[in-house]
């Protein structure tokens, strides 16, 4: 075991995920109430639109561990609707209108792959550490691209199946994505600094190329952002006396706005209660495309 304090001794490495890194980064409070807080207090009800992202993503991950012969576009459809998962939505009618939608989706979406192309990991776990951080978070598709000219490289590929219209800047600024092309490098040994939103409800593909100077940089910002959460984590543990728990009060201040009608811990804090009205676990889900005519 790694021992603090000690001359000689490594120093202990800040274990995160991007996804602790973005939520300091949206409202420190939330983040608190997140990750330090213990037992952590109650959550809002589940949201719909989380509910379908999850179904899709599994249904997705499911149809490529199925064995190649069995990969057909049918087969797709047949995993969204077995899997499908019906927290959050308005009624039974609402949720059955919105499966039978991403059912659609998910075919259109696999009609267009090759299913004998083996990606290099579904929902593949990679991890990274540096001299400050140990970093990992999951990959939904990590692609195995060859090319005419005979060159290969690694793809990160996130699907995203909210409301949200995507431009390439998405890409090209996710935090995540960079990460996970940083440790899907030092995993695999190979080069891998293309990433990619698949967003199937527009059926686009905003990709950027990174290189090792945008991916460094990247980086570093991510050390920077676990530095403050460090520093917070560790003034919320060793908080005390009366003085000490306001300074931590401060140190997690929340960042109230309208996005506070979608936090999990919204009747938790006065300030975004404050700020917005609570959301209906449905509001977050897109509006389905008209069919038919009159």
């Amino acid at each position: 075991m790694e021992q603090l304090g000690l001359p000689g001794m490594p120093r202990r490495l800040y274990a995160c995920t991007p996804t602790r890194l973005s939520t300091w980064l949206d409202c420190p409070r939330r983040y608190r109430m997140s990750y330090l807080d213990r037992p952590p207090p109650a959550k809002g009800p589940p949201w719909a639109h989380n509910s379908l992202g999850a179904s899709v993503h599994n249904a997705l991950a499911g149809w490529w561990r199925l064995p190649r012969g069995e990969r057909t576009v049918a087969a797709a459809g047949d995993l969204l609707t077995a899997g499908w998962l019906s927290d959050g939505f308005a009624d039974d009618a609402q949720s059955a209108a919105y499966q039978a939608n991403c059912r659609r989706l998910v075919e259109d979406y696999v009609a267009g792959l090759d299913p004998a192309r083996e990606p290099a990991g579904v929902e593949r776990t990679v991890g990274m550490r540096t001299e400050l951080i140990a970093v990992s978070g999951r990959i939904d598709r990590l692609d195995d691209r060859r090319h005419a000219d005979g060159s290969a490289e690694l793809v990160v590929v996130d699907y995203k199946t909210g409301r949200q219209q995507l431009t390439q800047d998405d890409a090209r600024s996710s935090l995540a994505l960079a990460l996970y092309a940083l440790a899907a490098q030092r995993v695999l040994r190979r080069p891998c600094r293309r990433v990619e939103l698949h967003h199937l409800p527009s059926g686009q593909v905003l990709a950027w190329q990174h290189t090792d100077e945008s991916l460094a940089r990247q980086l570093r910002r991510a050390e920077d952002i676990a530095a403050e959460c460090e520093a917070a984590d560790e003034a919320y543990q060793q908080a005390t006396a009366p003085a000490e728990a306001a300074g931590v009060a401060e140190a997690f201040a929340p960042r109230p706005g309208s996005w506070c009608g979608w936090c999990d811990f919204r009747a938790h804090c006065a300030e975004g209660s404050a700020a917005a009205e609570r959301r209906r676990p449905w509001d977050g889900l897109a509006s389905l495309p008209v069919t038919g005519s009159a």
